[in-house]
């Protein structure tokens, strides 16, 4: 075969391929030199396989989500969004084995390397695509669901940090199919349904409905879509949505139909003034008339 036939798509899978199997043989060769329980070699082989597994997955979630991306060995070598999640793929598996000091050091190269910052003791789920990926923030006990969609600047944090809060849960849960915007802040340990929507810079505090659309700095809800109006929630890029109105538009809207009311209640109400005014005038006209008649027929 010809090399002008073969794709880069083939070549980067391929690639993916050899390093996949050769790391799950360096690791396998690694716990057979140690002692270990007799049930214990089937369960590793199981978890060490899974740290690649959802490789593809991972590079064709950003191809149909980025039109930048050309092929999938442009997406190995060249998203750091990719290769965050590969750190933390590695890291993860550490940190899982109590080899904390250690996970946190793959997290650190990671993160200088990629400029994002995902602790190993996260929870991550398939398919994740991050965009840009700079200044991304993932803390400890934040989970994330699977088909979400992180821009460049998302900080999934917690309030208050103390030492006191070190066994609890202090960072948000993502549902699946969530998009959140560049520069979105989502603090706390709340849930933010699945297919919701944060918009960027948008800071939010509080639980998130299902399908819900989230702006402003606190977030507040502008929208929401029926849970039966699709199957799967359609990607929206940077988490915006055409169709839903500004809201500080549609305030300025509801004011001004307000002052139209009030204008033509007060046009009605000096109408009325003005016709029990013209009748006062009249009566009197009358009368003065008839009392000069009388005056004359006297006279």
């Amino acid at each position: 075969m010809a090399m002008s036939d073969v794709s880069p798509n083939r070549v980067a899978v391929h690639i993916l391929d050899c390093l996949s199997r050769t790391i799950i043989c360096l690791f396998n060769f690694r716990r057979a030199s140690l002692p270990r329980r007799p049930a214990e070699g089937a369960d590793d082989n199981i978890v060490t396989a899974m740290l690649f597994k959802n490789l593809r997955d991972e590079i064709d979630a950003t191809l149909s989500r980025d039109p930048a991306a050309r092929s999938r060995f442009e997406v190995v070598l060249c998203y750091p969004g990719f290769q965050a999640l590969l750190f933390y793929r590695m890291a993860h598996w550490l940190w899982m084995r109590r080899w904390y000091l250690a996970g946190r050091f793959v997290s650190h190269v990671g993160r200088v390397t990629t400029g994002i910052e995902i602790h190993p003791g996260a929870t991550i789920g398939r398919r994740l695509f991050i965009d840009h990926g700079m200044g991304v923030v993932i803390g400890e006990t934040a989970e994330i669901g699977d088909d979400c969609t992180l821009y460049h600047g998302v900080t999934l944090g917690g309030t208050k940090p103390s030492a006191e809060q070190r066994s609890q849960k202090r960072h948000p849960t993502l549902g699946n199919d969530v998009i959140v915007g560049s520069g979105a802040q989502v603090l706390g340990p709340f849930r933010v349904g699945n297919g919701a929507r944060v918009g960027a810079a948008a800071v939010v505090l509080q639980e998130v409905p299902d399908g819900a659309t989230m702006v402003g700095n606190p977030a507040r809800q502008v929208g929401r879509r029926a849970a039966q109006s699709e199957v799967r929630p359609t990607f929206q890029p940077y988490g915006v949505d055409p169709n839903i109105p500004d809201p500080i538009a549609r305030a300025l809207s509801g004011l001004l139909d307000e002052v139209q009311s009030l204008r033509a209640r007060v046009a009605e109400a000096e109408r009325a003034a003005g016709e029990r005014t013209t009748g006062v005038e009249t009566v009197p006209t009358h009368r003065a008339a008839s009392a000069g008649n009388g005056c004359d027929a006297d006279g």
